[in-house]
């Protein structure tokens, strides 16, 4: 085995990025007599998957071939065949896989299948790098609600604005432009009101051949302006608005200006947010980026929906009142009652830092999970 070609694989697989939700990021090569023959990735939702694609621009015979693919390869029909049939019948001798399947459709199943067949595999191969590719479709195929990326921008004295409420700009531009890759691989965008009121922002993705993510709201009591520019170009870009109430002439004048409207369930006055995201991932939304205010991130926090956390760190001191912080609310009363953020990652991004974590609590129920499925 050669890292090489999981690592070509793993490449490939990035390439679908923005393109395949809510299905897993997947590449494949084709290695015979030690020589790349073909290689695919899934390119879009619908598409061929990672394996078949591979098949389909193979230079020779597969027969007697290896495969590296980062994910187990599905045995079951969906969109398309299942990729073991594809396997079996090109006459592959052994496969290298990279991260097991959660997905109960398959979870070991596909590799059961190629082991029967007479087919080597060899698993959990650079498992850690293929595992980065899927956080978001790991948590979303285990619980059908949204992954959720909470990020803000701050200064060095923890502040996401001056008093005044101005914050353009923050960061620098190449950490602007690192959110704008967050917003194209995210299906979701979401907001509280009261920045549509105050920033009145497009929440679109401003990169070349980029995505636009479904823009969500949570405006519980329906304050949001018609005039906003995420109403006005909701016919051009998907837009929910999320909230408790039944007014009926505002919701009809929002759905006639092509928003959706989604009523939740009612907690302590405002959007249930275990509701939003359980009929979110009904809506094949797998994937969130919060860009809320402190009042959102800290309701978002109390109701155990962020799985990862980015803070992009500016070189720079506000001074002030501490008005804006990015998060708000009570908090906690002891340091015992923190939320605990783990698997810390650090990069520079320009003058700007990027802070990265997980959220403890998600990332040990997860495990948990899967420990429990596999007894």
């Amino acid at each position: 085995m050669k890292q090489e070609y999981m690592r070509r694989a793993i490449e490939l697989a990035k390439q679908g990025i923005g393109k395949v939700n809510p299905n897993p990021l997947v590449g494949a090569v084709i290695v015979k007599d030690d020589r790349i023959i073909g290689e695919g990735y899934h390119a879009k939702y619908g598409d061929l998957h990672a394996e078949r694609h591979a098949f389909s621009r193979t230079t020779e015979d597969a027969k007697g071939a290896e495969l590296y693919v980062t994910l187990e390869p599905c045995c079951h029909y969906g969109k398309q065949p299942p990729c073991t049939q594809a396997i079996i019948e090109n006459g592959i001798k052994k496969v290298y896989v990279g991260s097991d399947d959660p997905n109960a459709l398959v979870a070991g199943k596909g590799i059961q299948m190629l082991r029967e067949a007479g087919i080597e595999v060899a698993t959990q191969v650079m498992k850690e790098e293929c595992d980065a590719l899927n956080p978001v479709f790991f948590h979303y195929i285990t619980t059908n609600t949204p992954y959720v990326v909470m990020k803000y921008a701050m200064t060095m004295d923890g502040k996401i604005a001056c008093d005044t409420g101005k914050s353009q700009w923050i960061t620098g531009e190449q950490a602007r432009n690192q959110v704008q890759e967050t917003r194209n691989a995210l299906k979701g965008i979401m907001v509280g009101v009261q920045t549509i009121i105050i920033d009145n922002p497009k929440l679109t993705c401003r990169i070349p051949g980029g995505r636009n993510p479904v823009r969500i709201i949570c405006d519980s009591h329906l304050r949001i302006p018609l005039e906003a520019t995420v109403v006005q170009t909701a016919k051009e870009t998907p837009t929910i608005v999320a909230t408790i109430s039944e007014e009926k002439e505002k919701i009809c004048a929002l759905q006639k200006l092509g928003v959706r409207v989604i009523i939740t369930k009612e907690a302590d006055g405002r959007v249930d947010l275990q509701d939003l995201m359980h009929k979110l991932g009904e809506e094949k939304i797998d994937g969130i980026l919060l860009e809320g205010g402190g009042t959102l991130n800290q309701s978002a926090l109390q109701n155990g929906i962020v799985n990862h956390v980015q803070i992009y760190l500016a070189p720079k001191i506000f001074g002030g009142s501490g008005k804006y912080t990015p998060v708000s609310g009570i908090g906690a009363k002891e340091p015992s009652q923190a939320h605990m953020l783990m698997n810390r990652k650090v990069q520079m991004i320009g003058e700007d830092i990027l802070l990265e974590y997980d959220v403890a609590c998600f990332k040990h129920a997860l495990e948990e999970k899967r420990k429990e499925e596999s007894f």
